[in-house]
């Protein structure tokens, strides 16, 4: 029996005649457990997409960056990363907590490779992972149902500019989100926002719109 394909799966595979492809590559890729190699690609990453399933059954995806190895493995079957400061949204988040069930994919857009994973996650709101993490609100620690490499024929190889100035880092102050200084927000900013704000200054929402369409660091 199939842990990866259903009827509407076999349905399409029988129509182009790919069942035995399809169930050859579930036998000698799809995996339940991370192995070494996975786990130091994982590790490597810094960035994934997460998808998720929120209250009205509807699929999403988000984009997680950090610095490699911000996502942890911490033993064969488990994995963890962290939730920081966002747009006070927390969708992803918030769906996992009604729906554990996530997927993850993972991309080196300059070999390129690419790593599918799919799990069980739970929100960690306190204890020692967090302290893994510097500035994470929240760790998502996923349980792994299946792990499994996924073709890289149709990745277009790009390479890697900067790093995002937002991220993280131990020993460096993290820069205030730009998009809080915007005029009209104020009255919604946390108390420890309005201060930064405050000493920072206002923009306009044309101001930090400019700063997103011409690719400035500061948007």
């Amino acid at each position: 029996m199939s842990r990866l394909y259903g009827p509407q799966h076999r349905e399409l595979q029988d129509r182009f005649e790919s069942r035995p492809m399809a169930d050859r590559i579930e036998a000698i890729a799809a995996k339940t457990e991370i192995d070494d190699m996975a786990r130091a690609f994982i590790e490597s990453r810094d960035m994934f997409f997460l998808s998720s399933v929120d209250h009205n059954g509807r699929p999403t995806v988000s984009y997680k960056g950090g610095d490699p190895g911000f996502v942890r493995v911490l033993d064969a079957q488990t994995l963890a990363f962290p939730s920081y400061d966002g747009n006070g949204m927390y969708y992803s988040t918030g769906n996992i907590t009604a729906h554990p069930e996530i997927g993850c994919l993972f991309i080196d857009f300059e070999k390129p490779h690419r790593l599918r994973l799919q799990g069980r996650a739970e929100l960690v709101k306190e204890g020692p992972l967090l302290g893994l993490f510097k500035e994470a609100e929240l760790v998502v620690k996923v349980t792994v149902s299946e792990i499994w490499q996924n073709c890289p024929r149709y990745v277009h190889r790009y390479k890697k500019e900067a790093a995002s100035r937002y991220v993280p880092r131990a020993g460096t102050e993290t820069p205030l989100c730009e998009w809080k200084r915007i005029d009209g927000l104020q009255d919604i900013l946390r108390p420890h926002e309005t201060t930064a704000v405050e000493k920072a200054g206002h923009i306009s929402i044309d101001e930090w719109m400019g700063r997103v369409i011409s690719g400035d660091e500061k948007a």
